[in-house]
């Protein structure tokens, strides 16, 4: 068994009675006490999360946006803006999604640029990064030295501004999905996973214990694992290893919407294979699925239509929908409303929506 790895923030989790799990490889708070509650603080209020153990990695060369042009399926042409984001999957040459993750614009001559990647994969990911760099001669930079907190909640860019009110104009200013340079190395993003406002804040590792504690002062509950699965869950947002992974095609995991293939002349990794499967048909689609008897669904679970089996990819309880929800692969042609789940051996009647379930604190279907 390999030493699990620990972020910046453990003194913190320590200190706020955490209960650590091992998550990919770190060790991590699942809650501090109840799930629920913390669910609760970001659905009303505001909570905040850990996510130190994802990759900042720093990009810079001439060539940077010929670099992240064949790196990922999405167009950093697209980042109008110095500060701009873009969510894309980063492929493999047989169109399998190796992560997800979000690029930013940092410089006007789009000759830097900074990738926010995930944590369990983030040596997979190093190596695809420093592949691809090699043939366009952009230095690649892991930031070992920041670490990162997601302020999530209707309340989290206020409670977040008590304790930095000179950052209020640039961080008021933010639309979703940009983010700001702010002194010695703090960003500041408007960007989550959890469904409602908020923003990611990156910051040098020495200072993060500090700011956790300044902003469970200013009310924001600290907020672990668990939470962040049922939030991310009712916002209808993928988990890498479960909703997508290295052998399913972003066209099979609801994210068609960030593959651009405009740009004729821009070639991807992973592209000729996802034209092909384009032109021979992607044979299953994403849906989400609501269980309105009693039980919980989980990943795993086959699911029953009319036009053949699927499976869950990822089930949890939704505390505010008081439900159990899922995340379902389905064939492609199947339109119904209902289908069926097994459960225990049994078939359950499910219904079928499209996802999100929750948005800002409100349900998404009748």
């Amino acid at each position: 068994m390999s030493e699990l790895k620990r972020t910046p923030l453990f003194d913190s989790h320590t200190a706020h009675n955490g209960k650590l799990v091992d998550f990919g490889g770190w060790e991590l708070p699942v809650n501090y006490g109840s799930q629920i509650a913390e669910h609760e603080a970001v659905r009303t209020d505001a909570g905040m999360f850990d996510v130190s153990h994802m990759l900042v990695t720093d990009v810079a060369g001439d060539n940077a946006k010929a670099f992240f042009q064949k790196l990922i399926a999405n167009d950093v042409a697209k980042l109008s803006f110095v500060g701009k984001a873009l969510y894309s999957a980063m492929l493999n040459d047989n169109g399998g999604v190796m992560d997800d993750l979000i690029v930013y614009r940092t410089n006007e001559a789009e000759t830097t640029y900074r990738i926010v990647s995930n944590g369990a994969t983030r040596e997979k990911d190093l190596a695809q990064f420093n592949k691809i760099a090699s043939e366009f001669g952009v230095s690649i930079t892991p930031r070992y030295d920041l670490a990162m907190l997601a302020v999530q909640g209707p309340k989290a860019i206020e409670k977040l501004l008590s304790t930095r009110p000179q950052w209020a104009e640039k961080v008021n200013a933010l639309k979703p999905f940009v983010g700001v340079d702010l002194e010695g190395d703090w960003f500041v993003a408007r960007t989550g996973y959890t469904g409602e406002d908020g923003v990611e804040v990156i910051m040098p590792s020495n200072q993060a214990n500090g700011f956790f504690d300044e902003l469970v002062g200013a009310g924001v509950a600290p907020c672990g694992l668990g939470a962040r699965d049922t939030l991310r869950m009712e916002a209808g947002m993928n988990l890498y290893g479960n909703d997508m992974t290295d052998e399913v095609s972003p066209l099979e995991a609801g994210m068609a919407w960030t593959v651009d293939l405009k740009d004729e002349n821009r070639e991807f990794v992973g592209k000729s294979a996802l034209v092909a499967l384009k032109s021979a048909g992607v044979k299953v689609k994403q849906v989400g699925l609501l269980l309105e008897s009693k039980g919980v669904m989980r990943a795993g679970m086959e699911v029953v239509t009319d036009n053949g089996n699927g499976i869950t990819t990822s089930g949890v309880f939704s505390p505010s929908l008081n439900q159990s929800i899922a995340i379902a692969r389905v064939p492609a042609d199947f339109t119904g409303e209902r289908a069926k789940v097994i459960m225990r051996g049994k078939e359950v009647e499910v219904r079928v929506l499209k996802l999100p379930f929750v948005r800002n604190g409100k349900k998404q279907f009748d």
